[in-house]
């Protein structure tokens, strides 16, 4: 299926390893030109160059996204190298701390600040972009421990105001015409990840984990989420807006 994204602009927070990789290059697959940001520059260099072999225009910024105002640089950076902004994923999360009586307040603020603050952020300077193309379309990758209890319980509660935050700004941005929807994986496998990492310290718990908790018997990819979010960005998911979508094996049971 041809999602006619050709020649969109599409920028993607937290796009230089992991799942927002896959999402850069499923969308420069797709003929977009691509902006990127990430914390350090080596494996940002390296996916710009994998962009650019796949014939995107391709622009990076190495960005703390909870650093004030780095967010809004790298938006308005990328649309001034690639000449504005139609899509937008929000992909930057993680969490800080652990239960509640060993997390402090700042783990609260910092996991809060990387998950949804930065989606904040980031659609508020893109939003300005998108309005000047006539509209656009944007995806906050959230988790499904923002569906269901789940420790960390600070990581469940900021994805769970990730997709809240999509749904609510679905209608105000409707005259805009800017859509926005929400993507919630499960337990993703990529190298150098928390799994990948898992897998290789305990590799019997890992393996009764896989068995247990996938019907499939394995988990999730990054290329797997990144089709699905490649599809709502296009305007072949045009009647869905303020949308939360699983993608998660029927996984259904958020373990961090």
């Amino acid at each position: 299926m041809d999602l006619d994204l050709a020649g969109k602009v599409a920028l993607i927070t937290g796009g230089s390893r992991g799942i927002g990789r896959s999402i850069a290059l499923r969308l420069a697959e797709e003929g977009c030109n691509v902006g990127i940001c990430g914390r350090t520059y080596a494996p940002m260099r390296q996916t710009l160059d994998e962009l650019r072999e796949r014939g995107a225009e391709a622009h990076g910024v190495v960005a703390d996204v909870t650093e004030p105002g780095t967010v809004e640089r790298f938006v308005d950076e990328c649309a001034a190298a690639l000449g504005g902004v139609d899509l937008l994923v929000a992909n930057v999360g993680d969490a800080v701390g652990g239960g509640l009586l060993e997390s402090t307040p700042e783990d609260w603020h910092r996991t809060f600040d990387l998950n949804v603050f930065h989606a904040v952020r980031a659609m508020r300077a893109a939003v300005r972009h998108m309005d000047r193309r006539g509209g656009g379309s944007i995806v906050t990758i959230a988790s499904i421990s923002g569906l269901k209890p789940g420790l960390p319980a600070q990581y469940g509660a900021a994805k769970a105001a990730e997709i809240f935050l999509a749904g609510t700004f679905a209608w105000e941005l409707a005259p805009q015409r800017i859509r926005v929807n929400t993507v919630c994986p499960g337990s993703i496998m990529f190298e150098g990840g928390y799994w990948d990492t898992v897998r290789s310290e305990d590799p019997d718990g890992f393996a009764e984990f896989e068995r247990g908790q996938f019907p499939w018997g394995r988990l999730g990819t990054p290329e797997e989420v990144a089709d699905v979010v490649a599809f709502l960005l296009s305007e072949r998911a045009r009647w869905i807006n303020g949308a939360t979508i699983s993608v998660d094996g029927a996984q259904g049971r958020p373990i961090m």
